[in-house]
């Protein structure tokens, strides 16, 4: 399976209404594992479906060498198919125990074919992904959302493809499940391209190729390298610039001095003609000449300037847009040791299905503290949120709230009104700021200009992070208290990193649900709890 590859040569897609995706985009894939990195909204999970023939391209062509399984993103969190057949192997079971039970019709060995073993296989490839105790007679609605994507991926590898295409493989996958993936696609051998957020993930990729502005730029090693690659590349494209500024100021410096010299000279030749008395004709050879030289001087030096000008723009080119985020937020500031919330011996129950055991759980927030809560998937980590709102109210146990907002970023992110804009939303969040103030602050989020007229309906993941990051942080009044779920699920790694930096300028107190490790370092975590078996310990 080494020789397991991707082709796209001169490939174009355009949406129904003619909106472009890619133009003329051409590179080549070979065996081992690459990571594909963009911004939200530049076309990764485009590309996937059109290298997987979901879509068909307005121009040119893709080519795939071997078995392809692909993985969307965009995989059924509920439905009432059974495991085995999400996974595609309902009819080779049936056609095996039609066999056993003595139907010898050859359309159930054609059914077959080489997997009289699927559901040995099966049963190993979901061990492997920590689904030993999921039935094949199960359905799908009774699974998690981790559950069903362990699932899908256990699906692909049981078609033994030569290429792989994941789309977000780790979403919505607890710390245990994205380690058990891991070591799967560390012993997978064949062509992989992965798109994903995991930084984690994308540090065992053999290579990051990057899709910016139309093209496919190669990094060897995995995602700190492209990084490191990246911050060199950056750094000499603005030492470029400089250089080409510089450069372009001398030019013009040059150019008004030639001029103003060419000035003072014609001025004196002309008192000098006059005083030397030549005839006419004489002195107005002379005169232009002397124009003619002035003229010859200038367009060298406008020359200059213009080549000048074109490097100063190729140096520009080569310059990566910066999308930090620079933030003040002291209106979110919390007095060290203020109790903001106080949840004593808290139950809830669903069913027969009691969430927290023994005596219940407990649970102090006080300012400004950073508190991260992790737990294997369907722990109650999302209920524990929505107690803390007082969204859910406990079946037992005492809660006690401080004065303050309390604000809650849901994996949705749906606190936007989606038929209003990004400058309308923010005034609603903040109805006592001045127009200008509001504008200014949504150019600090990276809503410039008209930008911040776009519909929310119409943001990217990213861009929709920012605006609702812009409402709650900078609302009347500001959020003492934050709290977080999964919030860089569907993130592309430039929005992950602007939510970083919100969260550092961020003076309260905050709660998050997440299982990037590395996002977590990042953010400066305090405290650490875990919810398992339904049981809350600190860590």
């Amino acid at each position: 399976m080494s020789d397991a590859f991707i082709v796209c040569s001169h490939l174009s897609f355009s949406w129904p209404d003619d909106t472009p995706v890619f133009t003329d985009l051409s590179f080549t894939v070979g065996g081992g594992r690459t990571g594909l990195v963009a911004p939200n909204g530049s076309g990764k999970s485009t590309l996937l479906k059109l290298i997987a023939g979901v879509y068909r391209p307005t121009a040119g062509s893709v080519s795939v060498s071997g078995v392809l399984g692909h993985l969307p993103q965009d995989l059924p969190m509920a439905g009432e198919r059974t495991v085995a057949e999400v996974l595609g192997i309902a009819p080779v079971i049936r056609a095996i125990d039609a066999i056993e039970s003595g139907d010898a019709d050859e359309e159930h060995f054609a059914t077959i074919g080489n997997d009289w073993d699927i559901e040995e296989r099966t049963r190993a490839q979901l061990d492997r992904l920590g689904l030993g105790g999921v039935s094949l007679t199960q359905r799908l609605s009774t699974l998690s959302g981790g559950q069903v994507v362990s699932l899908g991926i256990a699906g692909q590898l049981l078609r033994r493809p030569d290429v792989l295409l994941l789309d977000e493989p780790t979403n919505n996958l607890d710390v245990d499940a994205r380690h058990r993936l891991y070591d799967v696609l560390e012993e997978w051998r064949g062509c992989l391209l992965l798109v994903s957020h995991d930084r984690a993930l994308l540090d065992r990729m053999d290579r990051i190729a990057e899709l910016d502005r139309g093209e496919v730029r190669l990094y060897g090693g995995g995602f700190t390298d492209y990084e490191e690659s990246v911050r060199i590349a950056r750094e000499a494209a603005e030492r470029s610039v400089r250089t080409a500024e510089q450069e372009l100021k001398r030019e013009k410096r040059e150019m008004q001095l030639a001029r103003e010299r060419a000035d003072r000279r014609a001025g004196n030749a002309a008192r000098n003609l006059k005083n030397a008395g030549l005839p006419k004709i004489v002195a107005g050879n002379l005169k232009r000449s002397a124009q003619e030289s002035a003229g010859r001087a200038g367009r060298t030096h406008a020359a200059r300037v213009d080549d000048a000008r074109a490097r100063l723009d190729e140096a520009g080119r080569a310059l990566r847009d910066d999308q930090r985020l620079t933030l003040e937020l002291p209106g979110t500031h919390v007095p060290a040791g203020r109790n903001l919330f106080i949840g004593e011996r808290l139950r809830v129950r669903f069913g027969d299905r009691e969430l927290f055991a023994g005596d219940g759980a407990d649970l102090v927030i006080r300012g400004p503290e950073r508190i991260a809560l992790t737990g294997p998937n369907g722990a109650g980590k999302s209920t524990l949120l929505r107690l803390v709102t007082g969204d859910l109210e406990p079946e037992n146990g005492t809660v006690q709230r401080a004065d303050g907002r309390i604000a809650h970023l849901t994996q949705r992110l749906d606190l936007l009104d989606l038929d209003r804009t990004v400058a309308e939303n923010l005034a609603a969040f903040a109805p006592g700021m001045a127009e200008a103030d509001r504008m200014n602050l949504l150019a600090r989020f990276l809503f410039r200009g008209d930008r911040a007229h776009l519909p929310a309906a119409v943001l990217s993941g990213g861009e929709r992070l920012r605006a609702t990051l812009a409402c709650v942080l900078c609302a009347e009044p500001a959020p003492q208290l934050l709290l977080l779920d999964e919030p860089t699920n569907n993130l592309d790694l430039v929005s992950a990193g602007q939510l970083v930096s919100a969260l550092g300028a961020y003076e309260g107190a905050f709660l998050v649900v997440s299982h990037d490790e590395r996002f977590l370092d990042e953010i400066g975590i305090d405290r650490r709890l875990e919810l398992r078996d339904g049981r809350l310990r600190e860590t």
